[in-house]
């Protein structure tokens, strides 16, 4: 991968986090079973899945690859701002995830872990059709995620939780922003 995509690939680690960082600083505020422990579980489980659904989404994606080439960014762009307006509505509702949940809860934990990776499938798909080595997008997003989740999680603590909410606006202008690049660049080509 060349750096260009590598940053590429961190920006949208970004935006896809924005959602683990709202429901982490939402769990942290709430003030329920805070200890490292449970913060490293969280964590794990966010970065975990959010590695995981983008292998998913490339996986789905190698099938179609070839019969959508021709057309790769402009799915990558309709993925990408698809997921990016969803968090605007998501914003603009005051949607953030972050009620005060059982995290003790093994199915607890894990519907909010796959609850915040479903947008990376999609990403995933993208990836897919642009040719991007999976396997280090993959790890950059569920390092990031992993990161974001476990420092939410402890600012949750520290910090009201209506931050959270801001989190999903800068996160959608990212991904966007991101879908707007590979247009544009995929246009001038």
């Amino acid at each position: 991968m060349n750096p260009t995509d590598i940053f590429s690939v961190v920006l949208i680690a970004f935006g896809l986090s924005a959602d683990c960082f709202a429901v982490a600083l939402g769990i942290g505020a709430s003030g329920k079973l805070f200890s490292w422990k449970h913060m490293l579980r969280v964590a794990l489980a966010f970065g975990i899945f959010q590695m995981g659904m983008p292998l998913l989404g490339w996986l789905a994606g190698q099938t179609v690859v070839q019969f959508i080439s021709k057309y790769d960014h402009w799915v990558a762009f309709a993925l990408l701002a698809f997921v990016g307006i969803r968090m605007i509505l998501e914003f603009i509702k005051g949607e953030t995830g972050s009620e005060a949940v059982d995290i003790g809860k093994w199915a607890t934990l894990l519907t909010l872990a796959l609850a915040t990776s479903i947008d990376a499938l999609a990403v995933g798909l993208s990836f897919a059709l642009l040719k991007i080595n999976i396997i280090i997008a993959a790890a950059i997003i569920g390092a990031v995620a992993f990161s974001i989740t476990a420092i939410s999680y402890w600012l949750g603590r520290r910090v009201s939780a209506w931050i959270g909410r801001w989190a999903l606006l800068l996160g959608a202008i990212i991904l966007i922003g991101i879908g707007l690049r590979i247009l544009f660049t995929h246009m001038v080509e």
